[in-house]
């Protein structure tokens, strides 16, 4: 066992047995190309079941760079996914901060992999003044306090960083921090699994993601893949029938959170608990929120977390940087792109070096002094980084509602017509619907690559013209047009069923002759774009039957953008009912519980857009008027 600086002789001397070096292992130095055989050691590696409070042991993988050198803080990640591709990580996805020096500790968190305790998927806060129970915060805090007393040559600082799950128990532990806690930066960390994160959005349920993420993380200690019989998993999904088959035939009541989904239809006090609006308090780390605009999995979480914390940040402790990227894009590559849509830049390379490593040195090294505004989003469209002094930016930027009108057009003045005929139609048929992306659709993680990672960069042309999917659009732009902030639908609908559900996408259209890049001639880039469950209009606790032929206005979020239509493009809007197998079908008729609804209950319906003078059907959009910088 070949410690530096005489660490595992310390542990000895300290009886700390629980930490065991792993098998020797030679890596490459960050940073440096050495000839091979004769590489460096970067990292002295080693392992340790720390205990927690109620006595269960978590793995953790502790690094300490090899070259002797100052006292250095920790960067802990605590991860649901396993610890063994660690050190690959720091070499790449970590690699700008393994370089900047820090002692690094990956955790299996509790229940998974090697760590010992139960698996709660997104386990929720202890009830306040419980300090008998224990939660993510708990688990945060007493490896903290094991890390600094047992590890040598630490300067008694941590940091906590990680994408998506990683993002989460990052989060929770600031709710209750350590001391020793001073930075945190979540990154597409979740925020409401049923308002908007990776389970439902506004009460719709995400099927083929929330199946295939149950399945992977509850059906064992590890990670397993769901075993599809089929490379096309829209077909797979569609013969499966009504949701209550998924137990009948495949779960057997096996899969907690499969449990969980459909005994908590609603928006209950189990989903409520899991929320992080929940939690409102005193901002006492400095946390930075980071976000893509085009993340498939959770984009509402990052700006919830930004916005509820921004209620108690009296000391300027809380900002928001958003890229263009997919689900924890930042993370890994240059980010000059996603899909075919160009950035002009590294976004992601940038992020790493000039944002996340200057955060924590600011805060665990006093390094340098920290230039942040309160809010940093890329402006694409136009490519180039933004600064805010608030988000969504509260001067500069007018409300403009964007309307449907006749013969599928879209514009900025109000239809003054008010006659019985202004509405569109469409036919929505369950047995028939409308694929979220491109067929065929694999697997969300299929080995062989997915299309899921990028799938919101589609061109939306696959859909545009189906008989149950309406498009309005709009002239071709004399102008550049820039949003910032939020977009809200407002949509006077009817539907002959009795249950509906509505999909509203905002779409940039490319000039028809793109000269600079052929390959996007006429693209529909989605923009944004969200669902709504009919059944929640009047509340997400209590759902309602929708009366038949009943025009219903239903305003809901697009969530937010810092876009740029660029003049000759156009804007277009994009109305449909179902969106399969991402979201699951609809019924169309009104069942107390979807997850309870049979076959027989999925019927077609008719849905009516309506666009006159008392139903304006519109979209409202944050167009900035005067830009801060």
């Amino acid at each position: 066992m070949n410690y530096r600086n005489g660490y595992n002789t310390l542990l000895v001397a300290l009886g700390l047995a629980l930490l065991a070096p792993a098998a020797a292992q030679q890596g490459t130095p960050a940073g440096a190309e050495a000839p091979a055989g004769q590489r460096a050691k970067a990292w002295t590696i080693s392992d340790a079941m720390i205990p927690m409070r109620d006595g269960a042991k978590l793995h953790t993988r502790v690094f300490v760079p090899a070259r002797p050198g100052p006292a250095l803080p920790f960067l802990l990640l605590r991860t649901p996914y396993g610890v063994d591709d660690s050190e690959e990580a720091l070499n790449s996805r970590y690699r700008e901060l393994a370089e900047d020096g820090y002692i690094f500790a990956f955790q299996d968190i509790r229940g998974k992999f090697a760590s010992e305790g139960k698996f709660e998927m997104l386990r929720a806060r202890r009830a306040a003044g419980d300090a008998n129970a224990i939660d993510e915060a708990t688990d945060a805090y007493d490896s903290i306090e094991w890390l600094i007393k047992n590890v040598p040559s630490n300067n008694g600082r941590v940091g906590m960083l990680g994408n998506s799950y990683l993002g989460w128990t990052t989060v929770m532990a600031s709710l209750d921090p350590h001391p020793a806690l001073k930075a945190v930066a979540p990154m597409a960390s979740p925020a409401d699994m049923w308002m908007g994160d990776d389970f439902h959005h506004n009460g719709a349920f995400r099927l083929s993601y929330g199946f295939e993420y149950a399945y992977m993380m509850e059906s064992g200690k590890g990670s397993a893949q769901f075993p599809f019989d089929r490379y096309d998993t829209y077909s797979w999904y569609l013969a499966l029938g009504a949701l209550g088959n998924v137990n009948r035939r495949l779960f057997k009541d096996q899969i907690t959170s499969w449990n969980d989904f459909a005994a908590h239809p609603d928006y209950d006090a189990f989903w409520k608990r899991q929320a992080f609006s929940a939690h409102g308090r005193e901002t006492k780390v400095p946390t930075l929120s980071v976000a893509g605009w085009w993340d498939q999995e959770d984009f509402y979480g990052p700006l919830t977390i930004y916005r509820e914390l921004e209620k108690g940040d009296r000391r300027g402790l809380n900002h928001l940087v958003v890229g263009p990227w997919r689900h924890g894009g930042a993370r890994f590559g240059p980010g000059d792109a996603l899909g075919a849509i160009q950035f002009d830049s590294a976004t992601a390379k940038y992020f790493r070096e000039q944002i996340e490593v200057p955060w924590f040195g600011f805060y665990l090294k006093d390094r340098g002094a920290l230039d942040l505004p309160e809010a940093l989003t890329f402006e694409s469209g136009s490519n180039r980084w933004r600064r805010w002094d608030a988000w969504p930016p509260k001067t500069g930027v007018e409300q403009r509602n964007l309307y449907l009108g006749a013969a599928r057009s879209l514009s900025f003045s109000a239809s003054k017509n008010d006659d019985g005929g202004q509405f569109d139609s469409y036919l929505s048929d369950p047995a028939h619907p409308v694929p979220y992306r491109h067929r065929p659709i694999q697997a969300t993680y299929f080995p062989g690559g997915s299309g899921w990672s990028t799938w919101l960069t589609e061109d939306q042309r696959f859909v545009d013209g189906r008989p149950d999917v309406l498009s309005w659009e709009s002239p071709p732009l004399e102008a550049d047009l820039t949003i910032a902030g939020d977009i809200t639908a407002h949509l006077f609908a009817s539907t002959s069923g009795s249950d509906a559900d509505w999909i509203v996408k905002l779409i940039d259209v490319y000039p028809e002759h793109l000269s600079s890049n052929w390959a996007l001639s006429g693209y529909q880039l989605m923009v944004a774009n969200e669902i709504f469950r009919g059944r929640y209009r009047r509340s997400f606790e209590t759902p309602e039957a929708i009366a038949p032929g009943a025009v219903v206005e239903y305003p809901f979020s697009l969530h937010a953008q810092n876009y740029t239509f660029r003049q000759g493009h156009r804007l277009m809007v994009q109305v449909q009912s179902s969106w399969f197998p991402l979201i699951d079908r609809n019924p169309q008729t009104f069942v107390r519980n979807i997850f309870e609804a049979g076959d027989g209950d999925f019927r077609p319906a008719t849905q009516r857009i309506y666009r006159s003078a008392s139903h304006p059907s519109h979209v409202t959009l944050p167009v900035v008027v005067s830009p801060q910088q």
